[in-house]
């Protein structure tokens, strides 16, 4: 873990989006890609890391490895649907072992808690339950989309969440669409906080599309 925590620490902006998405919807949750289709097309792109992270679920890592695809490398990734407090947030995982039996425990159990943004909202994770189990199964812990996080005090947030193991956040986001329209927080902000705190920096596209060329979904 330690050699991945440095690799995704030593980015910086210019690496996303051209070189590195670590954002990635398959259509093994609401995403419309195969992971396969993405593989191919994130090569031809000439990316040079990426990650699947579906909602709930790593069901696209029994489709294909993590691991150097000739040059491209993926690292294994989750997006958790979860609560701090009165907190909805997501939480992303990176380079988990996907057949760890916490990380199983909190994938979901059936498509539509993948997929319906109803049934995702309703689910019963516990934000510190999640990174503490990200970081058992020998992954990073990550924020996902924070200026979005309905949240005055968000770097207070962020050190709760330190507390449970959180070690990045996700800096480099597009924020369009409906995201774009409840943003919280600006960019800026969320940058200062994260080099403040001394966290990760991570960013992606958060596709959704067949084409990774028109990843923002």
């Amino acid at each position: 873990m330690q050699g991945l925590f440095e690799s995704l620490y030593n980015l910086n902006e210019s690496d996303f989006f051209d070189r590195v998405n670590l954002h990635i919807h398959t259509n093994c949750s609401d995403g419309l890609i195969e992971p396969q289709e993405a593989l191919k097309q994130a090569k031809k792109m000439n990316l040079k890391i990426i990650s699947f992270t579906d909602h709930n679920s790593v069901q696209a890592y029994n489709h294909v490895s993590s691991g150097n695809y000739e040059g491209l490398q993926l690292i294994s990734g989750v997006e958790f649907d979860c609560w701090h407090k009165s907190n909805f947030i997501h939480i992303l995982g990176y380079g988990i072992d996907i057949h760890n039996i916490k990380i199983q425990n909190l994938c979901a159990k059936n498509s539509n808690a993948t997929k319906l943004d109803i049934i995702r909202f309703f689910n019963k994770r516990n934000a510190g339950e999640v990174i503490q189990a990200i970081k058992g199964a020998g992954g990073i812990a990550v924020l996902a989309h924070p200026a979005c996080c309905w949240n005055i005090n968000l770097k207070k947030m962020i050190k709760e969440l330190m507390k449970f193991g959180l070690e990045g956040v996700e800096t480099y986001y597009p924020y369009i669409r409906h995201r774009g329209i409840v943003k919280f927080h600006s960019i800026q902000k969320i940058i200062d906080i994260t080099k403040e705190l001394n966290l990760v920096m991570t960013g992606g596209t958060d596709c959704h599309n067949k084409n990774l060329k028109l990843s923002i979904n």
